[in-house]
């Protein structure tokens, strides 16, 4: 392990293993370090171990992250400040709706502990494909275009935990970025797991300038004042944010079908309000949603005529019409 002088200039070196850090430098060149096994391994950080600059396997890295992302138009980033908020269904129900629209789409679900897209999409059986450096993307249908890749593609255990530390997190979301065969894409929709910490920072930092933010909120003050803080959390990393989805805004009886308020109503348009972002719709509960959800039975796709999937449908198609033109 380098000394403490080699470390300066480094972004990391307060973390370092110099500086006390028994996990080493977070920007060094190797996560699998950690002892963890998966995609992962071997991902490549940020500073090299020396905190000198980029090696030479890192440049190599970068030129293949950004020539990923100069095939993808409009990235979306799913994100709340609160779990239990419906943002996988969301993510799920948004990209399979932006596909059926005509529109090619990834979805990349970066929640490493709690992977859940795979099963929203009948895909829980499904394992990746690693060709080499190339990882295939899963396809969700064969008669629309969505690309879906998850760490739940690689896990042979439903029961198998996964126990990583941040540098290997974003090892392993550099490389799911970088070296899954996206291909042309109109839409990647990123799922993210609840709060402000090491996933989504990853994936903000990794997209940069096209990355843009999609919040998803329940009514309920306790949820509002969590998702308010990823708000700031956009704000301090100076991402776009495309609007607020308000989720669970009341419930869709399943006897007459008429909206009753459960969780109340207008925490999420009176928080885009306050914050000054776009309010993108109000989703009321179904619970025909759960049972979708849970069979793997995309609700967009499997209840069109249900008032949630109206709500959805104007949301994807403010998003198809905010498409930027092709370069």
């Amino acid at each position: 392990m380098s000394d403490s002088s080699s470390c300066q200039g480094c972004p990391s070196a307060a973390g370092c293993g110099s500086a006390g850090n028994p996990e080493g430098c977070p920007s060094s060149s190797s996560p699998a370090s950690s002892g963890s096994s998966g995609p992962a391994a071997g991902a490549g950080g940020g500073c090299g171990g020396g905190c000198g600059g980029p090696t030479p396997e890192q440049q190599a890295e970068e030129a293949r992250l950004q020539a990923t992302l100069s095939h993808i138009r409009n990235t979306i980033v799913v994100m709340s400040g609160k779990g239990g908020v419906g943002k996988s269904s969301t993510a799920a129900n948004i990209a399979a709706g932006l596909a059926l629209a005509g529109k090619r789409v990834g979805l990349l679900d970066v929640d490493v502990h709690g992977p859940s897209i795979p099963r929203l999409l009948k895909l829980d059986a499904a394992q990746a494909d690693v060709d080499g450096d190339t990882i295939q993307p899963v396809l969700w249908r064969e008669d629309v275009s969505l690309k879906v890749m998850s760490l739940g593609f690689f896990l042979p255990d439903g029961r198998q935990a996964v126990i990583w530390r941040g540098p290997v997190k974003m090892g392993f979301i550099k490389q799911l970025l970088s070296d899954v065969a996206w291909g042309e894409l109109d839409f990647l929709v990123v799922d993210c797991p609840p709060g402000t910490g090491d996933e989504p920072l990853s994936v903000l930092q990794l997209l940069g300038d096209a990355a843009r933010a999609l919040i998803v909120t329940t009514p309920q003050a306790v949820a509002v004042d969590d998702v308010r803080r990823s708000l700031g959390f956009c704000e301090d990393l100076n991402v776009p944010v495309l609007g607020v989805i308000e989720n669970m805004s009341g419930i869709v009886c399943s006897k007459c079908g008429n909206v009753e308020s459960l969780f109340g109503q207008g925490g999420g348009e009176r928080l885009a309000k306050e914050m000054n972002v776009p309010f993108l719709g109000a989703v009321p509960l179904d619970p025909e949603i759960v049972r979708a959800g849970d069979e793997g039975n995309i609700y967009i796709a499997s209840h069109p005529d249900r008032p949630a999937a109206a709500v959805l449908r104007t949301i994807v198609d403010a998003l198809v019409e905010a498409d930027a033109p092709e370069a």
